[in-house]
């Protein structure tokens, strides 16, 4: 029934595409926020807010250093770090996103199943206590860990929608084919995660829900790979030495927060947009904060393609040939970030219009608000008429650059100095409906065969419903699209 109505929405556009045309060109994406500079406003506002109250908690005559590793001036980590029994509530992370992605949800309101074992030996039928069937499964899950561990993937790891995989008190690193993938599906969070050294892989059968597997060709070897995605959140992780881009985000993917990641030893960092002339990624949403770019990067800091992207408060220590670039007209709004530019006098600007004439580009709103250059960096702005645009964005001026050493300094995964501080046990959290892939004290998830009884043609659950309906309307976008261009070609 689902599928006839997609058969039927698609039909319905196509009957009235002569006059729909107009229509879809300011067609906007599920999860894309009306209005961005608001979003830009708030994030500025929290991040003012937390180092006022780091200032004043220094200021106070009971100031003791036990106070000075909770209070940080970084309104993501003050939310939850200043919780001294954090662990017991662990979901709370969810109510501490910032910018476009604070939607996100992840595994909110869902149980617990914990990873319990490294190993990913059937990409088809993986095995309870996996992690790869964990993130496969219909319901919304809080996915945490039993213990260090390194997850070598065989193939590329498809999650399903309403994740969140959580890794602090362990030290977790996932590697090997793939590697994450979140495709059509919405309300993913990721945190304290290394990930690194991925490669391509393909060419095979990959489950991505207990009702669904089908053939992949070859991927990228992405680290994360968002594509046609919404509200998702990638928050302190470290990642590196990948086969193509540490995360790319394209295809209408919106509503995505990139914040407290440490990105090192990598060429092309992260590209957000598919193409210059993909008109879908104008809704494209990313919030970029907090996050430090360390050693031995080379571009793409992003690289963007078209959608507005917000660039707040990171840390950019050398690159080798440019740190933000982009094409297709997108906004992006840097504001407090530190870029300190490599020693090569021939690459110090931060900026780069890729295969642009300035004809063109002088018109695209780029714009630097109160950044540091350092060893001689400069940002080449751009753009006409911005002042009138950018007065909600900047009404709350961002002198938070002075502080970029305070706001990133825990940029990447969190290590826990104690040896169980912080670590999953049954005995510190609510074990009530949680789920051990495989421990006795927790109730399971069944991983009965019935699991895996279905294909394509099965029944689906709400969320799968959902991210088919979802599926449509990509499909659809792709097609206007597709027809756009020839409309073009012929005039």
């Amino acid at each position: 029934m689902l599928e006839r109505s997609c058969i039927v929405i698609f039909l319905i556009f196509t009957s009235f595409f002569h006059f729909g045309l107009g229509m879809f060109m300011n067609l906007t994406l599920p999860g894309q926020h009306p209005d961005p500079e608001a979003v830009v406003l708030e994030v500025n506002r929290k991040v003012n807010a937390s180092l006022s109250l780091l200032q004043s908690r220094r200021k106070m005559l009971s100031y003791t250093p036990s106070d000075q590793s909770c209070q940080t001036g970084n309104p993501i980590d003050d939310c939850w770090r200043c919780d001294h029994n954090w662990q017991l509530n662990r979901q709370r992370l969810a109510d501490c996103a910032i910018g476009f992605g604070q939607y996100a949800l992840g595994g909110k309101g869902g149980r617990y199943y914990v990873v319990t074992s490294s190993s990913d030996p059937d990409p088809v039928s993986p095995p309870p206590g996996t992690l790869r069937y964990g993130v496969i499964q219909e319901e919304p899950l809080w996915i945490v860990f039993a213990a260090n561990m390194e997850i070598k993937l065989s193939e590329e790891l498809i999650f399903n929608s309403y994740k969140t995989l959580d890794g602090r008190g362990v030290n977790v690193h996932i590697t090997g084919g793939g590697c994450v993938t979140l495709q059509y599906i919405s309300n993913v969070i990721i945190h304290n995660i290394h990930i690194h050294h991925c490669y391509e892989s393909g060419e095979t059968n990959i489950r991505s829900s207990p009702t669904h597997f089908g053939w992949r060709t070859k991927s990228d070897g992405d680290g994360i790979s968002i594509f046609g995605s919404r509200d998702i959140w990638i928050d302190h992780c470290s990642l590196s030495n990948c086969k193509d881009g540490l995360i790319d985000v394209v295809m209408g993917s919106t509503g995505i927060t990139i914040s407290n990641n440490h990105f090192s030893h990598h060429n092309e960092v992260m590209l957000l947009g598919h193409s210059d002339d993909y008109l879908p990624d104008s809704g494209m949403q990313v919030t970029i904060s907090f996050n430090h770019f360390g050693k031995k990067l080379i571009q793409r800091m992003p690289r963007c393609r078209r959608g507005y992207i917000h660039v707040v408060n990171n840390d950019f220590t050398r690159w080798e040939m440019y740190a933000i670039g982009g094409s297709g007209n997108p906004t992006i709004n840097s504001q407090g970030n530190r870029y300190i530019a490599p020693f090569n006098p021939f690459a110090k600007e931060v900026t780069k219009r890729v295969d642009t004439g300035e004809e063109k580009w002088r018109n695209w709103n780029w714009r630097s608000e109160g950044d540091v250059m350092a060893n001689g960096a400069y940002f080449v702005a751009s753009g006409e008429g911005v002042e009138v645009k950018y007065e909600k964005a900047y009404s709350v001026e961002p002198k938070s650059a002075d502080f970029i050493d305070q706001i990133t300094m825990n940029a990447g995964v969190l290590i826990h100095r104690g040896s169980n501080s912080g670590k999953w046990t049954a005995a510190t959290n609510d074990t009530d409906g949680a789920v051990d892939g495989g421990g006795e004290d927790l109730v399971a998830i069944s991983g009965d065969a019935e699991d895996y009884d279905g294909d394509e043609e099965s029944g689906s659950s709400t969320l799968y419903s959902n991210s088919l309906l979802f599926t449509c309307l990509m499909v659809l976008l792709a097609f206007l699209f597709i027809h756009v261009k020839v409309t073009t070609m012929l005039l």
